[in-house]
């Protein structure tokens, strides 16, 4: 078998590791799982590590386990925020947790055929089948509460001025009896987890040790930072997602082709499953050709395509030819709406009257009425000096005349100002 540790550690994705966790999954087939939290109907790409680390698990020869935490989820895991965060009710929970398995499926095999078939649980399953009061005699009495507060997540939230509930407390109680019930259960001896999850996976040990006298390890991968400082993750519009609808994979493809020098030496390891080999010949390229974005290309293609689609990439290249070059006015013709505007998203929009194209409205009318220009004048000044575009061609007259002809499935007009200005109108 491949060993997991030695590629996860020259990839970066090691951080803390428990005593002879190397050497059990070294000597056999191990199950492993990793939990995730569904407070969103839909993946972000923070959730790609620990997605990766299964994957890992899995192409190394042992048991991938994903477990989506149905019950977790009610309680709220306090590692890593400043304040409580709001409950959700049981059906969004229930909406999202169905959500998340679906894209969960994407990445696993799950091929029963397999001795590591990858599987998915719900620890919901468990958890409704224990009351309170067997739940604080048969488990709570493992653990002490000197235990608990020691944790970071917890001692940093009980000298905030914000507290924390008795709810949030339990978590990591929650989340270790998780552990305990697929080691019981499912043979399982290795959590992994994001580093802010130390203090919850080390409890799920102790747990097991002590009702049970069991083996179990376990480790953590670093969160992933951004050179700048700024939030791993976030884009203009907030989270990237997995979810199309959420985030296209155009604008997927950008957050990955936008990382920083620095930053894609780090994801490149982390993100794709490119060998130590070919990694190291793209960074060396890439060293004194920065401008060349020879190591942010390859990174947003790897990544799209493993997201999304090969097809998706495709079209995420094709949509930034659109913006940033000038000879694809046929390419532009060819978009369906969907298409159109996931290419578009994020640019200013303008609305505009079908009954002034009707008879034909000259150019330099229609850039004042859209206030893409605040006057006539400069409208003309600009289309006198071939500043303007209409659907990715050259404006070489005051006198053109738009109508419905030249519209975009029907509705859509792109107006290029410059190099980089546009404004997508919207015929109503």
């Amino acid at each position: 078998m491949k060993n997991l540790i030695e590629e996860l550690t020259w990839r970066g994705m090691i951080q803390d590791i428990m005593p002879g966790t190397d050497e059990q999954l070294n000597k056999e087939m191990t199950t492993g799982y990793i939990g995730f939290d569904p407070t969103a109907d839909s993946l972000h790409i923070g959730n790609l590590v620990p997605i990766i680390l299964l994957i890992h698990l899995q192409k190394c020869g042992h048991k991938p386990i994903a477990l989506v935490g149905g019950a977790t989820g009610m309680v709220g895991d306090p590692s890593g925020k400043s304040e409580e965060r709001n409950l959700l009710s049981e059906d969004i929970l229930n909406h999202n947790v169905a959500k998340v398995k679906l894209q969960l499926e994407k990445y696993l095999n799950f091929d029963p055929s397999l001795p590591n078939a990858a599987e998915m649980v719900n620890n919901y399953d468990w958890f409704r089948q224990i009351s309170f009061l067997d739940f604080i005699r048969d488990t709570g009495k493992y653990i002490t509460v000197n235990y608990m507060m020691s944790k970071d997540s917890v001692r940093k939230r009980l000298d905030s001025d914000n507290g924390m509930s008795f709810t949030e407390f339990t978590y990591q109680l929650v989340q270790g009896y998780d552990y305990y019930w697929l080691h019981k259960n499912k043979g399982c001896k290795l959590q992994m987890g994001g580093s802010d999850q130390w203090g919850n996976i080390v409890t799920g040990t102790e747990l097991i040790r002590k009702k049970s006298s069991g083996e179990a390890f376990a480790f953590t991968c670093p969160l992933i930072t951004k050179a700048d400082g700024g939030k791993f993750g976030k884009s203009e519009k907030g989270n990237v997602w997995l979810d199309t609808a959420k985030t296209s994979p155009y604008q997927f493809y950008q957050f990955w082709l936008n990382a920083a020098d620095a930053d894609a030496i780090k994801y490149i390891k982390i993100f794709t499953f490119l060998s130590k080999e070919e990694i190291d010949s793209l960074i060396a390229q890439h060293t004194g050709n920065e401008h060349q974005r020879i190591l942010q290309k390859r990174l947003a293609e790897e990544v799209t395509c493993f997201v999304h689609s090969r097809l998706d990439y495709e079209f995420a290249i094709k949509s930034s030819e659109i913006l940033f070059n000038n000879d694809t006015a046929e390419i532009l013709q060819q978009l369906n709406e969907e298409q159109l505007l996931q290419v578009m998203e994020g640019i200013p929009t303008a609305d505009y009257s079908l009954a002034n194209l009707h008879s034909g409205v000259d150019i330099v009318s229609f850039l004042a009425d859209t206030n893409i220009f605040p006057s006539k004048g400069e409208a003309r000044k600009m289309v006198q000096g071939g500043g303007i575009s209409i659907n990715k061609i050259k404006v070489d007259s005051i006198e053109l005349a738009l109508s419905e002809t030249s519209l975009l499935n029907g509705k859509y007009l792109l107006v290029q100002k410059g190099k980089k200005n546009y404004t997508l109108v919207k015929i109503i």
